[in-house]
């Protein structure tokens, strides 16, 4: 990256000047651009490599290569070695020279290597501490130094539920349980044990994971925050909720399918004490060697209103796309730029509490939620129809009809618009907790007890209606060069 001034950074109109004439080509390579959704109109040169097309080939900064032969994908990871290996990415790459960036949602010590072999720096902390600080173990570990604690718990492995059952007594957490193994995402590794029958249900996918995480289960409501640690210092984006579980969304009990941001979202108490953890454990990340952008997942109980540590992501996430387009992100700058600002050679000095007191006026945050639309059924088809990626209109009748194509959430004007970015496409699968589409819209899609709301509902139905797919037998017809149903979620 090269500044056209040889003058520090000092403000946020320098950091806005510096990525409006970025000449140094920044890559977002995943399956999708959902999680960076829009950071192409504030880097010049910043592009989308992808491996699924969301928008039929009109995105203007998307590169989707053709198809060519490859392994099974079992995780994003995969996809994003694929692309690095394929002669249409590494020639888009060479062609637009530079000294070209990397970033990722998802990567591993094998995708390193290969940007480095085409010629890309990875502007994120290496895989290898991304990996040690996404370790349950080490969250608990890295919130107890930060003085963030966890809700109540014991790590350890487990053989069968006696010794679960004799772990949690020790640890006088309960009957009523949650368990979580090391790694995961978006519930796929969370299990809710009370009893035999419960851990029947769990046992497979818990036994032999090394420690987990056995947890005593609180009445509690989910939030989740965006920050960056700087050299300058934590900078903390607004509490989000988290839409989990709802079975009209996501087959996963505690799966996450979506998120509000809205300027009461909770007490102005409880989003202060969150922010101020946040900032303690951004902190204490920069002291374990870490930098860059992080979120975390709150746990807050419903009777006492004290606030749990959850779980760190060392990444961007699925609700990056709405820290990044929030009020406060036009009016200053998103919070990925200042990841990117982090891992430039540039040098900058600004006052972190000035922002961050700036960010937490609810004035600079405005309503908008979105819900990530899973398959449900335990049914395995191929779709024959899906819906366009676009802005959509819901009618008073309930029925929803698609406008126009569009790739801006922004043009989503009133709350019966919403912005549809498909995921799921024409012959692709459909199977139990496949990812079909996100759906962005303006105000809340949650009750004030935090159910969904009839609008939710009424869109969510919507979508769904607008698939159509024929059945398949149960078993598998894919061959090599397919993603294979089942095998990861790409958000």
């Amino acid at each position: 990256m090269v500044d056209k001034t040889t003058k520090k950074l000092k403000g946020i109109s320098d950091i806005r000047r510096l990525f409006h004439r970025n000449d140094t080509p920044i890559y977002f390579i995943s399956a999708t651009n959902f999680n960076l959704l829009g950071m192409d109109e504030w880097v010049k040169n910043f592009k989308f490599i992808s491996y699924i097309d969301c928008y039929d080939g009109r995105h203007p900064n998307t590169f989707v290569p053709s198809e060519i032969p490859h392994d099974e994908f079992q995780s994003i990871e995969d996809i994003n070695n694929y692309l690095l290996t394929h002669p249409e990415v590494l020639d888009l790459v060479g062609r637009r020279g530079g000294k070209p960036k990397a970033v990722f949602l998802m990567f591993d010590q094998t995708t390193e290597k290969l940007a480095k072999q085409a010629g890309m720096a990875v502007w994120f902390p290496k895989a290898k501490l991304r990996k040690k600080l996404d370790h349950k173990v080490e969250t608990v570990r890295v919130g107890n130094a930060a003085g963030v604690a966890s809700v109540p718990n014991v790590l350890a492995p487990l053989r069968d539920h006696a010794d679960l059952k004799a772990k949690a007594k020790a640890a006088g957490l309960g009957d009523d349980l949650v368990v979580q193994t090391a790694y995961g995402d978006s519930g796929h590794t969370t299990y809710f044990i009370k009893d035999q029958t419960d851990w029947d249900r769990h046992a497979k996918d818990i036994v032999g994971q090394g420690d987990c995480k056995i947890m005593k289960r609180i009445a509690c409501r989910q939030a989740a925050i965006e920050a960056c640690t700087t050299k300058a210092g934590t900078i903390v984006g607004p509490l989000m909720t988290e839409i989990v579980g709802f079975k009209e969304l996501t087959p996963y009990q505690g799966g996450w399918a979506g998120n509000e941001i809205f300027a009461d979202s909770f007490t102005p108490k409880i989003r202060k004490k969150a922010r101020d953890l946040t900032f303690k454990f951004g902190e204490q990340l920069r002291k374990e060697g870490y930098r860059g952008y992080f979120e975390l997942d709150f746990l807050i109980d419903k009777e006492t209103d004290q606030i749990w540590l959850g779980e760190l992501n060392p990444r961007v996430t699925g609700c990056s796309s709405m820290t990044n387009h929030a009020a406060f992100a036009h009016a200053d700058a998103p919070l990925f730029l200042f990841h990117l600002l982090e891992f430039s050679d540039i040098k900058f000095e600004f006052d972190i509490k000035a922002l961050n007191d700036r960010w937490a006026d609810p004035d600079n945050v405005d309503s908008w939620a979105q819900l990530v639309i899973k398959h449900t059924d335990d049914a395995l088809d191929r779709i024959t129809e899906a819906p366009q990626t676009g802005i959509w209109h819901l009618r008073e009748d309930g029925r929803i009809e698609y406008g126009r194509f569009d790739y801006h959430r922004r043009a989503v004007e009133n709350e019966n618009e919403a912005f549809f970015l498909r995921i799921a496409g024409r012959d692709d699968y459909r199977y139990e907790g496949a990812d079909l589409g996100i759906l962005i819209t303006r105000g809340r899609l949650m009750t004030k007890d935090f159910q969904l709301n009839e609008r939710a509902k009424t869109w969510i139905k919507g979508i769904r209606d607008h698939y159509r797919a024929r059945p398949l037998e149960p078993r598998r017809e894919t061959g090599s060069g397919e993603i294979q149903p089942g095998a990861f979620k790409i958000l």
